[in-house]
């Protein structure tokens, strides 16, 4: 089985989209997989969540979601603020390990030292000597952003799977072309994909037809299908 966990630079900067692609790539391979997602926040319970969004671009039918919360917050914070029980590290590791599939994918919340309950998701990665894969943008600030979040995982003895630019614009500003550039000087971790732009909104045909090329075939067949 592949485990792979899935964070980001910051919030909204690609995480699901980038999961769903790693799906879709996964499963056209003939690989089974399956996708966690400790908590959900900023979602009411009838409303679709980001595990909805995977569902739906990339086909994935095994998805679990432990937690979900109203306000969009951090993990910790929305629990408590609606009276909810914080997730413990203990029924996570559990809920993860218990998946069968070839692939087994797990999406953070935010960041990587987002609070999902009284630990992040740098403390799932280390508990389970899983590698994570950390999604990234592209323009400005980005590279301080990302070397603190690589530096975070190397502090930790915990394995960065490389970089993913989770939002390519079709025609990129000259920030963006020289951040590309310069991510792996800077963190030591390449960058072994990027997501073009809008690919979220795409019909979910076009997207599983165009999502392994986003990645690297070399690492596609190292950290996803080996």
């Amino acid at each position: 089985m592949t485990l792979l966990f899935v964070t980001g630079t910051s919030t909204d900067i690609g995480k699901t989209v980038v999961t769903a692609a790693l799906a879709a790539t996964a499963i056209a391979a003939g690989r089974t997989v399956a996708v966690c997602k400790p908590a959900q926040t900023g979602v009411a319970q009838d409303e679709p969540g980001d595990l909805a969004t995977v569902t739906q671009l990339a086909g994935v039918t095994r998805t679990v979601e432990l937690a979900r919360y109203p306000e969009p917050l951090a993990p910790d914070t929305a629990a408590r603020r609606c009276g909810a029980p914080l997730l413990t590290i203990d029924e996570t590791l559990s809920a993860i390990t218990e998946l069968t599939a070839d692939v087994v994918l797990v999406e953070g919340a935010g960041g990587l030292l987002v609070r999902i309950g009284e630990f992040t998701l740098l403390d799932l990665a280390a508990k389970l000597s899983a590698p994570v894969l950390v999604v990234t943008a592209p323009g400005l600030g980005t590279l301080n952003h990302t070397e603190l979040t690589t530096r975070a995982l190397d502090a930790a003895g915990v394995e960065c799977a490389g970089l993913v630019i989770g939002s390519w614009p079709a025609v990129p500003d000259l920030a963006m072309e020289t951040n590309r550039v310069d991510l792996p000087r800077v963190t030591g971790a390449e960058v072994v994909g990027s997501v073009p732009a809008g690919a979220g909104a795409w019909s979910a045909d076009e997207f599983r037809a165009g999502a392994s090329a986003w990645f690297d075939s070399g690492w596609v067949r190292r950290h996803l299908l080996s």
